[in-house]
């Protein structure tokens, strides 16, 4: 799996144990996690007040991954919480930076 993120289609670099896994916030994507998730304004409000859980974070970012590789969702979702929330961060601002301006 490329680990470079193309930061022209709104792309980030996740980091789960050492292998870089690359964000792509597509349309698809996120239209997919809001069927999961509800609305993703509501999402975005959750987030700024501190109120995201966890099974959120990894819900959008699985469906905002570029590339699997048979990579199954349970394993993904404990690789998230080892890497913890501080790890996360910046990449779910990324991904929600993109969510309300749009782009890519």
């Amino acid at each position: 799996m490329a680990d470079a993120a193309n930061p022209h289609r709104g792309e980030a670099v996740l980091s789960l144990g050492g292998q870089p896994l690359v964000l792509r916030p597509t349309f698809g994507a996120l239209v997919a996690a809001e069927e999961e998730l509800g609305s993703l304004f509501a999402l975005v409000e959750r987030a700024s007040a501190g109120q995201l859980r966890l099974g959120e974070m990894v819900a959008l970012f699985w469906h905002a991954l570029r590339d699997r590789n048979g990579l199954e969702r349970a394993d993904f979702a404990e690789a998230v919480a080892r890497e913890g929330l501080a790890a996360c961060t910046p990449v779910l601002r990324a991904l929600i930076v993109q969510v309300l301006k749009g782009g890519g």
